[in-house]
């Protein structure tokens, strides 16, 4: 593809905003007995906020000693949590393995308290959400009824399908109202990945970026299509590989935006450009979060009275 070379005036530096609005848990690793924070949306946050961003999270936690290690390692990170809820009992948790490295669930409580307790955006988390340049939601987050008034706000909505994008009636609730979908798709061809890239962008205008494992990464964005070779690395552990590679494509795309003036979104030379630098730098970030252990790191013990919960 033939790059066009565009004259941008450049605005001043202001820091890029990014939010992670959805679900956390802590993934359960049962052979090791350690727990790691995780879950889609605060992967997320917390990768970009590592990239440079500036992120916040908008969560449901519980009251037990998952909540309190997630909520521990966000103060760690410095991602905000001033609009997060909190409900009694448990926080969401995910039961995991390893298989050569590759991660392998073995079922969880589906959100803990989230599911029970979704989040409704009212007013103040709305003016709240419209201060972010992208909002960054997922399948599991229980917000897809959410998405409409996210799409009126000035910022990008970006979704993570994961390996949901089976479902028809997801895909006819989520398309019309988000510009970015990431999707988990290993094992893949391309032709199967243009033509569910193609029954999405019908359902709505949005950049579909698909991550297939050990082959290449694509993106869709109307007549271009893109991809990038993953960058090998010893892996030790693939958990989060699909949120870093999101997080370090939206955070460079979005810090150009920011630098470059929201309105060249609209040009698709511009666009097509930008897209193919962020790309190269999401399959960086990718390999390098499956060279630590858990999404984000920060392991600890799990409590002998949780293991033997959830080892029965």
């Amino acid at each position: 593809m033939n790059r066009p070379v565009l004259q941008i005036s450049p605005r001043k530096d202001v820091p890029m905003k990014l939010l992670g609005l959805g679900d956390n848990v802590c993934d359960l690793y049962l052979h090791t007995g350690m727990m790691y924070p995780g879950g889609q949306a605060l992967n997320v946050a917390v990768n970009a906020a590592r990239l440079g961003a500036k992120a916040d999270f908008l969560g449901v936690f519980g009251t037990d000693c998952v909540a309190e290690h997630v909520r521990h390692v966000l103060d760690e990170e410095g991602i905000g949590c001033e609009r997060c809820r909190i409900y009694p009992g448990e926080n969401g948790y995910a039961k995991v393995t390893l298989n050569h490295g590759d991660r392998v669930f073995l079922g969880s409580n589906r959100g803990g308290v989230l599911q029970r307790h979704p989040i409704s955006l009212d007013e103040e988390d709305l003016s709240y959400c419209s201060e972010f340049q992208i909002i960054h939601t997922s399948n599991n987050s229980f917000l897809d009824g959410e998405l409409p008034k996210l799409s009126t706000l000035p910022g990008l909505v970006s979704y993570d399908f994961s390996g949901q994008w089976t479902d028809e009636e997801r895909l006819n609730r989520v398309c019309p109202y988000i510009d970015f979908a990431f999707l988990s798709g290993s094992g893949l061809s391309e032709t199967e990945a243009i033509a569910i890239a193609n029954r999405m962008m019908a359902l709505g205008k949005m950049v579909v970026c698909i991550t297939r494992g050990n082959q290449s990464a694509l993106i869709y964005d109307g007549p271009f299509h893109m991809k990038q070779s993953p960058y090998i690395v010893e892996a030790l552990d693939t958990m989060g590989a699909g949120d870093s590679f999101a997080a370090g494509l939206l955070t460079k795309l979005g810090k150009q935006l920011e630098h470059d003036g929201k309105e060249n979104w609209g040009n698709p030379l511009y666009r097509a450009e930008l897209l193919h630098a962020s790309l190269v730098d999401a399959a960086k970030w990718s390999a390098h979060t499956c060279t630590i252990s858990g999404a984000i790191g920060y392991g600890t013990d799990i409590p002998l009275e949780l293991m033997a919960r959830v080892s029965t």
